[in-house]
């Protein structure tokens, strides 16, 4: 299917159903909620960002925002032959999914994969196939547990760094786009606003990135994910945000607050990781869940004060 086909079935479904990025309204009886991905997801300024705002917008939800993001992860099963300088290959989420799944036990669990996806070669079918059964098999694996997913498209792939694997996300953006029609699922589409601010901020300042690598997004990047996830939720006042501390300024504890959500989310991401299990080496050992736990639990406290 080619770029062209794609850009038909968008316009055909938002002129069937609507606004692309509708206001989706968490059912009342959602409480945990998990992120999966891979070592954007893990650096997790995003789901701080959103963690943070939903927090003060809604101090009465008392979601539980669970990270679970591992680097070097992929759905397509894929790796380089000398990934790592050969030290491992790629984690297949496929092998840990069942397990974080039953462990967690999420209603609603939002996904971002694809930047590893391509192991960052040009486009190909039959990766491009593979990346296809991954996200398939992903959401199938999600709704029979009994949980809602959304899924992100990847974020952007700087094509300074290489543009024949810029275009491979771009297509593997538009098909995962496209899915909201062909199989009505949830999608956030986070990669084309990235893009489309990327290119926005060159037009004055020619240096301006969101990652050295062409990878891993900094703040910035990082805000303009959680934007998109908030859009799609209906927060309509962070259209104009510029950056998550100027979003989070609807509380005069918006950054304390949104530091010590870091600070728990810091510790509460490896506590699961290490409890679910995974095989990716190099990972720092998370503290036993009961103590993680208390310590999260310290921390809440610390926020609700500051949300009277």
């Amino acid at each position: 299917m080619n770029r062209f086909t794609f850009i038909l079935i968008l316009l055909l479904g938002i002129l069937f159903n609507g606004h692309a990025q509708a206001g989706y309204i968490i059912p009342e009886n959602v409480k945990r909620i998990l992120f999966l991905g891979n070592s954007i997801t893990y650096s997790g300024q995003y789901v701080s960002y959103i963690e943070a705002y939903l927090t003060i917008r809604y101090p009465e939800k008392r979601f539980d925002f669970i990270n679970v993001g591992l680097p070097s992860e992929t759905v397509s099963g894929l790796s380089e032959p000398n990934h790592a300088k050969g030290k491992f290959p790629r984690p297949d989420l496929r092998e840990r999914l069942e397990r974080v799944l039953t462990q967690i036990k999420p209603d609603l669990v939002f996904a971002c994969y694809g930047m590893n996806d391509g192991i960052y070669l040009p486009f190909d079918d039959a990766r491009f196939q593979k990346y296809r059964e991954g996200i398939k098999s992903l959401h199938e694996q999600v709704t029979k547990s009994g949980s809602l997913i959304v899924l992100l498209t990847p974020p952007v792939f700087d094509e300074r760094k290489g543009k024949a694997y810029a275009n491979v996300l771009d297509i593997y953006s538009d098909w995962l786009i496209s899915c909201r029609y062909t199989a009505n699922w949830e999608v956030i589409d986070i990669h084309w606003p990235m893009k489309k601010y990327l290119e926005e901020r060159r037009l004055s300042d020619s240096t301006f990135m969101f990652a050295k690598d062409g990878v891993h997004p900094n703040n910035i990047g990082h805000w303009i994910m959680a934007k998109q996830v908030l859009l799609f939720l209906g927060e309509k006042n962070v259209a104009k945000a510029e950056d998550a501390v100027s979003a989070l300024s609807l509380s005069s504890n918006g950054e304390s607050i949104l530091k010590l959500v870091e600070e728990r989310q810091g510790i509460m991401k490896d506590a699961w990781l290490t409890s679910v299990g995974h095989k990716r080496p190099g990972m720092k050992t998370g503290l036993p869940l009961n103590e993680a736990q208390l310590k999260a639990d310290e921390i809440d406290n610390k926020i609700r004060q500051l949300l009277k």
